[in-house]
């Protein structure tokens, strides 16, 4: 693991690339060296390379409108004796704070620890809670289910022309922001199972559609994912002595509908599927405990009907 901060970030990465659009801006603005190397604190060697050298910048900082926006306000209200280094330091102050709230920081920092991805920079933002440990449990059982899928083999000749998704809900989920997905649907290419982004709250409806139904009857089963229906799959399910329930593909409200379904049969199934309708492909969801859980099932019934 690499230990970094974020204000290592802001220092190694954002405030060079501040320090030479300043430079820049401020000579426009028909300062001398000196004086731009006095408002910025730095040399007036540095600032010649500032301006008229190669330096780098961190393009996700130099590149940001919000970047433009500040350079610019600061160095004419230096430039015009109308901000004083008070007043400017305030500005960047302002524009580093809303790049470490899920902005260039925060990437960066993902960047610099991958145990951050995908959690949109809660940490430094909320700092270490509860809720946030739940989260993290949430977003890494979905990783977990990703992996699961795209190494099974034989998954490929089950994933629907709709895409597969997986998710996860929170404890106490009651809506689809409470329930982790991957955003864009996990989908074939090229014969092998491609997950196409890190999983986040809010990703899919269609799946939290499910699990929120499930998990408001039974609160222990909170992941599913969607296969293909095929009766070779729901033979196998069948064989390990798993509990199936169909449904109609059209319902209405499908949510409220499976729940419905789910308290008069007093308990969740661990395979749900239906047949298909106009317009809408024959779909089988399994669900376990988590999404983790769910994929792993999944696996299971799949190496058993490829048997």
């Amino acid at each position: 693991m690499s230990l970094r901060l974020p204000s290592e970030i802001v220092v190694q990465d954002v405030l060079p690339t501040l320090r030479v659009l300043l430079a820049r801006e401020l000579s426009a603005h028909d300062l001398t060296q000196q004086e731009v190397a006095a408002h910025l604190g730095v040399t007036q060697a540095a600032v010649s390379t500032y301006v008229n050298g190669d330096p780098d910048l961190e393009p996700r900082v130099a590149d940001h409108p919000r970047t433009a926006e500040t350079v610019e306000r600061v160095a004419a209200g230096l430039a015009d004796d109308e901000m004083d280094g008070y007043d400017a330091l305030a500005a960047v102050l302002e524009l580093v704070r809303a790049f470490e709230d899920r902005g260039p920081v925060c990437e960066l920092h993902e960047e610099a620890m991958p145990e951050l991805e995908g959690l949109g920079c809660d940490l430094c933002v909320r700092g270490a809670n509860p809720e946030l440990r739940r989260e993290r449990e949430v977003l890494d059982s979905v990783r977990e289910a990703s992996r699961v899928l795209a190494t099974t083999p034989g998954i490929v000749g089950y994933v629907p022309n709709v895409g597969t998704n997986v998710g996860t809900a929170l404890p106490g989920a009651d809506a689809v922001s409470d329930v982790a997905a991957v955003p864009g649907r996990i989908y074939v290419m090229d014969g092998s199972v491609e997950v196409p982004a890190n999983p986040e709250f809010g990703a899919s409806k269609h799946v939290s559609t499910t699990i929120l139904a499930a998990t408001a009857v039974d609160p222990d089963r909170r992941g599913a994912l969607n296969l293909a229906t095929d009766d070779a799959l729901l033979d196998a399910a069948r064989a390990r002595g798993l509990d199936l329930l169909e449904f109609e593909a059209d319902y209405d409200d499908r949510g409220d509908r499976l729940r419905e379904r789910f308290e008069d049969r007093g308990a969740v199934p661990d395979v749900l599927y239906h047949r298909g309708a106009f317009g809408i492909e024959p779909i089988t969801y399994v669900l376990a405990e988590t999404g983790a859980a769910a994929a792993r099932l999944a696996a299971e019934l799949v190496a058993d009907a490829e048997e």
